[in-house]
């Protein structure tokens, strides 16, 4: 299938990211009211959009950086396939009718999985790196990763679908091995409180 991938600068992507970013977060609030009668759902949720909120400050922060210093974005480039951008655009414009109609809580989860797997959080980590602080930058990886085992508990504990049980441990996985996420990940960390709540509810 073909892709628009292609070499582009900070600036084109930046305003796309701060959107989806934007309704991601909407749509975790949405998901706060939806569950606001149990305290354990509900908190998850707004954890949730609480992260996308740190993404938006960071994606407004990364933009300052940019208007001070025209010459950085110049330079700056990074990967991305600009149809991931339209695509997640009508998949949150889709889930928000969704939502408007009332949805289970394994379906609220699976399109969060959607989401969450896309290629979107990856730019977000990878725009944070023009704010030249690494320490903001592997926090940002490590919130991702306690989100990611976060959710696969929730999914354990709250669905029986064994699928998506597997694709939310494979977004832990993934964020795991990204480059330097390694170093920002001590023992007991996301993973490991996940894998303990499991066994703690076996």
């Amino acid at each position: 299938m073909a892709t628009n991938v292609r070499r582009t600068t900070i600036v084109e992507v930046l305003d796309m990211a701060l959107e989806l970013e934007r309704k991601t977060m909407a749509l975790y609030a949405g998901f706060v009211r939806l569950f606001a009668n149990d305290p354990e759902i509900r908190q998850f949720w707004f954890n949730m959009a609480r992260t996308e909120a740190a993404h938006c400050g960071g994606l407004m922060l990364v933009e300052s950086i940019l208007r001070d210093d025209p010459e950085l974005s110049q330079e700056a480039r990074i990967r991305f396939d600009m149809t991931t951008g339209v695509r997640l655009r009508s998949l949150l414009a889709a889930y928000r009718r969704e939502l408007r109609r009332g949805i289970s809580l394994e379906r609220a989860l699976e399109m969060a999985v959607d989401l969450e797997g896309s290629e979107l959080e990856d730019v977000v980590v990878d725009l944070l790196q023009v704010v030249r602080d690494p320490g903001w930058r592997d926090q940002a990886v490590k919130m991702l990763v306690h989100d990611m085992g976060d959710m696969s508990y929730m999914i354990e504990r709250h669905t029986r679908n064994s699928k998506l049980l597997a694709r939310a441990d494979a977004l832990v996985e993934k964020r795991i091995a990204r480059p330097k996420a390694a170093r920002g990940s001590a023992p007991g960390g996301p993973k490991t409180r996940a894998k303990k709540k499991r066994r703690a509810t076996a």
